[in-house]
């Protein structure tokens, strides 16, 4: 019997909005409840990015690795854009997500 997986790719900033973010990760609510925690140190925990403002599904580990690595190469005007069409207040996200069980 086949297993379903689920990733994500994300992106969050910081209260300015000055910082962007990128990971990918199996689940996407434990994972913004470590952002917000500062649970682990690292570069989202240094800059205070805990701002989930955007996330993509993919069902293959692969496919999101290659996302993720994308979208880490692009320019920051061209992540913005991407934000703008899904979320174009930058709303905060991650009480949706940390709603899922």
């Amino acid at each position: 019997m086949p297993r379903d997986y689920n990733f994500w790719v994300y992106i969050l900033t910081n209260r300015n909005h000055s910082v962007l973010y990128i990971g990918m990760t199996n689940r996407l609510s434990r994972r913004t409840w470590e952002h917000r925690e500062a649970v682990k140190a690292g570069f989202a925990s240094k800059y205070q990015c805990n701002k989930l403002v955007y996330y993509e599904y993919y069902p293959d580990v692969l496919a999101a690795i290659a996302r993720e690595s994308q979208l880490k190469k692009w320019s920051r005007a061209k992540k913005i854009a991407l934000i703008d069409r899904l979320n174009p207040r930058w709303s905060d996200l991650g009480a949706d997500v940390l709603r899922d069980p």
